[in-house]
């Protein structure tokens, strides 16, 4: 009885490891041991930029991380900084007493959840940026940095694949002869299995369903989370609109154009009048003469032959928009070149103008020329994620470059920052509040007490409720 006892325990752990090993098959393709420098670009960006600087040399918020692993001298130490510094401090570690009195009262952020080869990553890009090369070197200790050509990666991956298929048929070999021993035993006749009737046989049948169910589970939740995660998004939009020119060169308030960051959720797409308060005067662009500011008259239905707006233009047929706006294009065209009889290339130019105007504005869904100007959109958060723009400009008086980067020397707009989770928690841990001459935080006496008192010298977001869930998940 023991025996049988102890036999079926072996049985049933050998269908164990089989289970476990057929799972492995699915779940292979997802390992990402691998550490390089380019994937610490992207954690750098998300979690080091706003305190160090990029150039890895210069000191920001926090000391340049270039040469970081040598002023160190410990791996296990630097990753347990990494983690958590304050920890550090308060247990005496020199090199972290050390920097503390050196940058305090500045606290550097914890990330007690990032792995060795995420760190190892960060730090292989620190050193490939700082010495000049983008290669990685080796961080010791507790990693080794291994940038492979993803052919190499694949090949790994493959054999990974292949050992556990054999590993799954071995088992099912194993389970197969035990069954026959239990039959032989009980006095049974047994039939051994083929391999395909292995194979297709309802248990393992369920796995896999299991396994891809899984797979599907986790391929849906790391879409969802990656949604609106583009960071360096730069789209071509049907205007050539450059930042550049008019928030950089000419110096024009954010804004003065997105006036709903201010005074709303939304930081709003400035309509064409907004436009036409300025180049209703300024009918020659500075970098694209013609071609692009007429796409805004066209839009708005302002004829700049005359300086004014065109009536019964939302029912004017095209070949009639098509003659205000050549005639336009052409009288300009003649007064740049200082001609008065256009050879074929001008005319050429001219109606490529004219064919730029209809490509730009018009869409499967929108036919006509005449009508609001469909941007593309850059950023985009999750419906499940709340926002206001006039909370964080408003009230927070938070600068437009802290999210979207140096707008002001973008010829076409990015998106810069990787809007993720992670990103605006930080940030809410970092900032501080701007308590003084703010009407909006007047209510929060306690902590104008304290700073009056000395007892405190800054309150950030994270201090009057920016980390609860429900101010942004609601």
């Amino acid at each position: 009885m023991l025996y049988k006892r102890h036999r079926r325990m072996i049985h049933n752990h050998l269908k164990m490891k089989s289970l476990i090993a057929i799972l492995g098959l699915f779940f292979a393709f997802n390992i990402t041991a691998q550490v390089d420098a380019k994937a610490g670009k992207t954690l750098f960006r998300n979690y080091c930029a706003q305190c160090h600087n990029k150039d890895m040399k210069t000191a920001m918020t926090g000391p340049a991380l270039g040469g970081a692993q040598e002023r160190w001298g410990d791996d296990e130490a630097l990753y347990s900084w990494i983690r958590n510094s304050q920890a550090m401090i308060a247990a005496g570690h020199p090199r972290a007493v050390e920097l503390w009195n050196e940058w305090k009262p500045t606290v550097m952020t914890a990330y007690p959840d990032l792995t060795d080869d995420q760190i190892g990553s960060v730090l292989a890009y620190v050193a490939g940026t700082a010495d000049g090369t983008l290669n990685p070197k080796p961080v010791g200790g507790l990693v080794d940095v291994l940038v492979k050509e993803e052919s190499s990666s694949n090949f790994w991956y493959w054999i990974l694949f292949a050992l556990l298929v054999g590993l799954s048929l071995t088992l099912l070999r194993v389970i197969g002869n035990l069954d026959q021993l239990n039959a032989e035993k009980e006095g049974k006749s047994y039939k051994r299995k083929s391999l395909i009737q292995s194979i297709t046989s309802s248990g393992l049948v369920s796995i896999l369903i299991f396994a891809l169910v899984l797979l599907a589970g986790y391929t849906t939740v790391n879409n969802a989370m990656n949604l609106g995660r583009q960071q360096g998004y730069q789209p071509d939009q049907p205007i050539a609109f450059s930042h550049a020119t008019h928030a950089g060169l000419h110096k024009i308030d954010c804004q003065y154009c997105h006036d709903g960051a201010r005074r709303s959720k939304h930081a709003v797409i400035p309509a064409t009048n907004t436009c036409m308060n300025c180049h209703s005067a300024i009918k020659v662009g500075s970098q694209y003469g013609t071609a692009e500011l007429s796409k805004i008259y066209a839009s708005s239905g302002w004829d700049p032959n005359t300086g004014t707006y065109i009536e019964g233009y939302d029912d004017m047929a095209e070949e009639d928009i098509k003659a205000i706006f050549t005639k336009w294009i052409t009288e300009n065209y003649k007064d740049e070149k200082e001609v008065d009889v256009l050879d074929e290339s001008a005319m050429e130019e001219i109606e490529g103008q004219w064919n730029n105007i209809v490509t730009s504005l018009t869409n499967e869904q929108k036919k006509t020329v005449q009508g609001p100007i469909e941007w593309t959109r850059v950023h985009n958060l999750p419906d499940h994620v709340y926002f206001n723009h006039a909370q964080h400009v408003t009230a927070g008086k938070v600068e437009c470059q802290t999210c979207h980067g140096a707008v002001e020397e973008m010829d076409v707009l990015k998106q810069d920052a990787p809007l993720s989770m992670g990103w605006c928690i930080n940030c809410h841990r970092q900032t501080e509040v701007q308590f003084n001459e703010n009407d909006y935080y007047k209510d929060y006496a306690k902590y104008h007490e304290e700073i009056q008192s000395g007892e405190r010298d800054k309150v950030t977001v994270a201090d009057i409720g920016g980390l609860e869930c429900q101010k942004c998940h609601y």
